[in-house]
């Protein structure tokens, strides 16, 4: 059995899943999701259930076979004390934990029986179950009348979406001094890359903050905001961002994961070349090879 920590929103959730699903796929095993911590974390919800994942939810008594005493508080203090120090603590190898945001390929030889904890931010981590999860990762609900319209578009033209991501990035203070969000000239090196390569590109708009993209955004060629689906339906903004034929991305995973399941074979994908503002984290891997970085 392989259990993986959930937190974070739905991107983060579908990393956490996306790794943690390869793991069980190695191993012939069956994967439990956890999400326990969603009982302090108010922030956001556990979100998956609206793929066709394998959705077997831990049980306490589960995760706390695995856990042992790793939970104690003597553990704990000892675990925090060396990694202060740069020691290296064994107590528990069933508790697997993310080093940095670096890719780790020692996580793909983790044996069975394991519960994962990270965030998991690379497509490293699950690249040769593609086919698994683009076939799990479907949205099961219907769309509404507005988003199939919205839809109707994106497939008729040479469509191309654009997440603006903004509001606890900017608001929340320690969020923004770790993430950062990505400006106005960011996205006009992007429209122009792109208007560059192909002909009459359609932008799709997707943003938490739709006015700001109005009032900033000064893109001349045909424009849709996209501003139909609130927080309770953000998977159905990643179904429309995985529809267009082309994407720019934020600095975010929710609008990395409508690029990489964008099927289009000859798809451009931008991405922004700083990740976070707090540039000491080591994101190059989080961004797919093929995929340019602006």
């Amino acid at each position: 059995m392989i259990i993986v920590r959930l937190i974070g929103g739905l991107g983060n959730q579908m990393f956490q899943y996306a790794a943690a699903r390869r793991l069980a796929e190695k191993h012939s095993t069956i994967l439990k999701l956890d999400i326990t911590q969603f009982e302090t974390y108010k922030l956001r919800k556990y979100d998956l259930h609206c793929f066709h994942i394998w959705e077997h939810l831990a049980t306490r008594n589960e995760i706390n076979q695995i856990l042992g005493n790793s939970q104690n508080i003597i553990n704990r203090t000892v675990r925090k004390v060396s990694r202060e120090l740069g020691l290296k603590y064994l107590q528990n190898n069933k508790l697997v934990r993310e080093r940095s945001f670096a890719f780790d390929s020692n996580i793909l030889d983790v044996p069975d029986n394991i519960l994962l904890d990270g965030y998991w931010q690379s497509e490293k981590y699950f690249a040769d179950i593609t086919n698994i999860l683009r076939r799990e990762f479907v949205v099961k609900y219907q769309q509404d009348a507005l988003s199939q319209r919205i839809a109707d578009v994106i497939r008729s033209t040479e469509s191309v979406s654009l997440h603006v991501r903004r509001t606890d990035y900017v608001q929340n203070a320690v969020t923004n001094k770790v993430h950062g969000t990505c400006d106005r000239d960011y996205y006009d090196r992007c429209v122009r890359y792109i208007s560059e390569r192909i002909l009459n590109p359609h932008f799709f708009i997707f943003s938490d903050e739709p006015q700001w993209a109005i009032e900033n955004l000064q893109i001349s060629f045909p424009t849709t905001i996209v501003n139909c689906n609130n927080t309770s339906r953000d998977y159905e903004d990643i179904r429309l961002m995985s529809m267009c034929k082309h994407n720019i991305i934020a600095n975010s995973s929710f609008s990395w994961w409508g690029a990489w399941l964008n099927s289009n074979y000859s798809k451009i994908v931008c991405a922004p070349k700083q990740w976070f503002a707090d540039s000491s984290r080591d994101t190059r891997d989080i961004i797919p090879d093929l995929w340019i970085k602006l």
